[in-house]
């Protein structure tokens, strides 16, 4: 069996080696910054006409209302007048949290439908050059896409790389609800994939979805595909530090607590997600039952204890994951601190079989997937831990859920 040097010195050199990994990252690609993108600010410009609008001579409360207020103004509201707001301020009401799910469906669908005819402008302007011309049609296949069928966006922001969020399922029924917070590299064009498609947020949800399904058919579930926020683009110092977590810490905390219903939710975070959901950890809502974490480069925490959280706190790392790589320290605001998956952090570690690789964890087949489904509906006593033994699912509060196959 190979042994590792765990001394102190080891350590610090460890850590320089990491600094200067950095450095010659930052030397070589520059701070990352947010990619500009033309008409940027349209969610800001729909956010401030609903600021001064009215509606039958009456002022609209504030788009930044608690969201229990917003839902009391849209429930007194006749559906004409709820849907006069949605196509008169769709970027506002389709970002929402509070307003009616459905609502925000239908506005989305308008805001995707106006972002796609201006990316078709956009594609025949010769003022750009043959690769902005290119991104407006990459843009333009996307909003296309996301506006097939009956897709549930529940939030759509085409500002810079852009943000997006995707239900599947019936959010406003769900019994239970899971949230899949990606990580680095994630925006509107990456948010689905046909080539790896379990890799991009749009696929993983998706997957989480269906293995749910199968765990606990009677169960009534609903997963967000949670694309919201900021991400960090590369693996820049954007990714080495929490900048980038801590401001989508607030927009997650921000969805959750606007949920419809009272039931559990499950966070289920990849990556640098990881880093997002231990940042907001000790701000979520008491009905966050589980944080998952999968490939994680640490979650700015020592222990789990350290996240100040309710929730049950589980890791898993496939033995292929190039992650386990990256040093787990934290020096001078660099790096993600502890390993989630080390005996030391005191997660339920679980078995990530099959996953083969950092992009795996959510294909199906894997133990990783039928691990984060069994979390997602509460069957707690059926996860495969990553040891031979029942360790992970030792003191596990919950009962098994109805109906399970």
């Amino acid at each position: 069996m190979t042994s590792f040097d765990t001394s102190p010195q080891f350590n610090v050199w460890r850590a320089l080696l990491a600094l200067a990994v950095v450095f010659v990252m930052l030397a070589t690609t520059g701070w990352t910054a947010l990619r500009s993108h033309p008409g940027a600010n349209a969610l800001r410009a729909s956010v401030t006409a609903w600021e001064h609008g009215h509606l039958r001579g009456h002022r609209l409360p504030g788009p930044d209302a608690a969201p229990a207020r917003i839902a009391r103004f849209f429930a007194s509201l006749t559906a004409h007048d709820r849907n006069r707001l949605a196509r008169r301020y769709p970027l506002a009401v389709g970002n929402m949290n509070g307003a009616p799910v459905e609502l925000r469906y239908r506005a989305n669908r308008v805001a995707l439908r106006q972002a796609r005819a201006a990316e078709l402008e956009r594609m025949h302007d010769s003022r750009l050059t043959a690769a902005g011309q290119q991104d407006a049609g990459r843009r333009m296949h996307r909003y296309t896409a996301l506006m097939a069928g009956n897709r549930q966006v529940l939030a759509f922001d085409p500002q810079g790389s852009g943000r997006v969020a995707e239900v599947f399922g019936d959010l406003a029924k769900a019994e239970r609800i899971s949230v899949v917070v990606p990580g680095v590299d994630t925006d509107v064009l990456t948010f689905q994939r046909t080539s790896r498609p379990y890799s991009a947020p749009a696929g993983m949800a998706k997957a989480l979805h269906t293995a749910e399904r199968t765990a606990s058919p009677a169960t009534r579930t609903a997963v967000i595909a949670w694309a919201d926020y900021t991400a960090p683009s590369g693996l820049g110092v954007d990714a080495a530090t929490a900048m980038r977590a801590e401001e989508g810490a607030v927009r997650l905390n921000a969805l959750v607590r606007a949920l419809p219903g009272r039931g559990p939710v499950s966070l289920f975070c990849h990556s640098y997600g990881s880093v997002v959901c231990g940042v907001g950890a000790r701000s979520l809502p008491a009905r966050v039952s589980d944080i998952a974490v999968a490939g994680s480069p640490g979650m700015r925490v020592p222990s789990a204890a350290h996240l100040r959280t309710t929730a049950r706190v589980w890791a898993m790392r496939d033995a292929t994951d190039w992650i386990q790589d990256v040093p787990y320290l934290e020096l001078g605001g660099l790096g993600h601190g502890a390993d989630p998956v080390s005996s030391a952090f005191g997660a339920r570690v679980l078995s990530a079989r099959q996953a083969r690789g950092h992009a795996g964890y959510f294909e199906p087949g894997t133990d990783s997937l039928t691990n984060l489904a069994e979390i997602g509906v509460g069957a707690y006593d059926t996860v495969r831990c990553a040891t031979d033994d029942d360790g992970c699912r030792r003191d596990v509060t919950g009962t098994l859920t109805a109906g399970r196959a």
